[in-house]
Parts: structure tokens; C-alpha cells; sequence
């Protein structure tokens, strides 16, 4: 859905997980983002839909996968009362999650996310699931609340890399931010490649990461010049 030479299709390398992975489009995401993190985490699991929608009380499909009895399903969301999977190990991970379990995602902005999950009565009631983050976001040309504030496909890194350590999982995640980190490349070059026509010259510059989102006036892609 790009043009060819800023295509990542080459980069995709499918990798399969017992864990499905539902990603839960917002509208907006879904018809603004040709490229979003959310596609992207789509195409590189085998075992991965996307459902778009705002409110997901009466989704026909969405209740379908929750109302399948011989699998447990889970929201990926912050809270208090959620199974942290930084702090958990592998026996306590595999009695929690059970086999072959649904993780739900929420994909759009912070705003909307929050949005989609106090409409939808259904995932309200699902167990959720979260991790401690670290490292900040590499996601630095798209405004976001804070730093440590992760992309999807970011945060399913993450959660793979931990189902990885519990032995819940067992597959190789080495290239699954690839396509994500070419994305990032290639939007960098068009900004500060002197060859291309966005091209501003200046003395000095310098990628900034976002920490708090700006309003709609604003650009939402940030370069600071010195």
C-alpha cells in the first residue's frame, strides 16, 4: 500500500506463535495509517487478525473468539490487577494463560484506545495482561505521551520476548521489528536526505522523540534545527 520505493514488503518474515494475537483497529488508524505499526504486526504473525471497530460490545466476531471455550482470552492493557509478565515465571505464566491463548490489543492513539475500551463492555470484563517497559520507543517521528510509550508492534515484541523466557512460546523474534525500523528509515531519509523535496537545509539537526502530543494544528512529524 506504499509506493515501491519506500515498500517493506521485503522486510516481512512471518513467524508463527501458539499465542493468537487480536488486534483491535481504531477507524481512524485503520483508514489514516496505510502503514500503521498495527498492519505490520498483522503481516509479520501467522497467527494474528485485525477486528476494526469502537465500540466492540455486540462485534460479531470479537464475541465469537471470547465465547470459544477451549481457549482463554486476555486484553493487553495496563493496571493494577494485571498479570505482569516481567514479574511472572514460566510455570506461573503457563497456569495463568492456559494454551494456545487470545491476546487482545487495542490499536490507536492513547486517546482512542481508552475510548474503545470504555465502550466495549466485552473487553472490559477480560483479564489483562501487561509488562514492565524499559527501553524507550524508537517510534521517534509519531507523537506519543511518553517516551516509554510502545508502538503495537513494539509491545508484542515485548510480550513475545517474555512468553519466550516463560517457554510459553518458542519462536524467533530476531527480525520482528525489521519492517518497523526500515519504516522509520526510510521516513527519516525523506525528511533529511538533500535529495529528496521535503529537504530543509540547516547547520545542524536533530531527531527529537515525542513525550506528550501536540494539537491537531501541529505537524506529527518533528525535527528540531539548531
Amino acid at each position: 500500500m506504499r509506493p515501491s520505493t519506500t515498500c517493506i514488503c521485503e522486510h516481512i518474515n512471518t513467524i508463527e506463535t501458539k499465542t493468537r494475537f487480536i488486534i483491535l483497529m481504531h477507524p481512524k488508524e485503520y483508514k489514516k495509517e496505510r502503514n500503521g505499526t498495527g498492519c505490520m504486526t498483522n503481516l509479520q504473525l501467522e497467527n494474528s487478525e485485525i477486528i476494526v471497530g469502537v465500540d466492540l460490545t455486540d462485534n460479531e466476531r470479537v464475541n465469537e473468539i471470547l465465547n470459544n471455550g477451549n481457549t482463554n482470552s486476555f486484553l493487553l492493557y495496563p493496571g493494577r490487577e494485571s498479570f505482569n509478565l516481567s514479574q511472572r515465571n514460566g510455570s506461573e505464566m503457563h497456569r495463568f494463560l492456559g494454551k494456545g491463548a487470545n491476546i487482545f490489543i487495542l490499536d490507536g492513539t492513547w486517546p482512542c484506545a481508552r475510548k474503545m475500551l470504555k465502550l466495549s463492555k466485552n473487553l472490559q470484563k477480560l483479564k489483562r495482561v501487561s509488562f514492565d517497559n524499559s527501553i524507550a520507543s524508537k517510534f521517534i517521528i509519531k507523537q506519543q505521551p511518553e517516551a516509554l510509550c510502545l508502538s503495537t508492534i513494539e509491545s508484542v515484541y515485548t510480550v513475545l520476548n517474555l512468553l519466550n523466557k516463560g517457554e510459553v512460546e518458542h519462536c524467533n523474534t530476531t527480525d520482528f521489528l525489521v519492517p518497523f525500523e526500515k519504516m522509520i528509515e526510510h521516513q527519516l531519509d525523506y525528511i533529511l536526505n538533500p535529495n529528496n523535496k521535503n529537504y530543509s537545509s540547516a547547520t545542524n539537526k536533530e531527531i527529537i522523540s515525542k513525550t506528550k502530543y501536540k494539537t491537531n494544528t501541529e505537524r506529527n512529524v518533528v525535527f528540531e534545527l539548531e
